[in-house]
């Protein structure tokens, strides 16, 4: 029986970690779900999240400089989304990710997080990840 409620993950690829986040069944709110550090063992950890959650659709933040041109991080992104595709037979949508580590730091200062938590980069990432899924479920619902 399909499950008519279904999820949509996101990850934000970094050097050192992995922002995760996660839209509720509705696929209306997006939301900080962790992150995973960049170690041999991470596509398992993505395994185990994808598992879990069971969604239906990978959205990839897709790092574009201010002119809208791939970079070097762009071919790194790129690598992380063909293991996504030779792992999990999932749809995979790369999202535009400008500006969303800046937003999700200037956010948390809003939120009057201390400045120890504010300067995690753990919290930022996972923060990140939520700002690129709620900005495609926004496009989305949209459309």
């Amino acid at each position: 029986m399909a499950n008519e409620l279904q999820r949509i993950v996101c990850f934000d690829f970094g050097s050192k970690r992995i922002g995760v986040a996660m839209s509720d069944p509705m696929e209306i709110i997006a939301q900080p779900l962790c992150f995973i550090e960049q170690k041999p063992d991470f596509i398992n950890q993505i395994e185990k999240i994808i598992n879990e959650y069971l969604p239906h659709e990978i959205v990839v933040g897709y790092p574009l400089n201010l002119k809208g041109e791939r970079g070097q991080k762009t071919i790194e992104v790129d690598q992380f989304i063909e293991l996504l595709e030779e792992k999990f037979m999932l749809p995979i949508i790369k999202w535009d990710e400008r500006f969303t580590t800046q937003i999700a730091t200037n956010s948390m200062r809003e939120l009057n997080m201390s400045k120890k938590n504010r300067e995690s980069r753990k919290h930022i990432d996972a923060m990140a990840a939520a700002l690129i899924l709620q900005g495609y479920l926004d496009y989305r619902k949209s459309k």
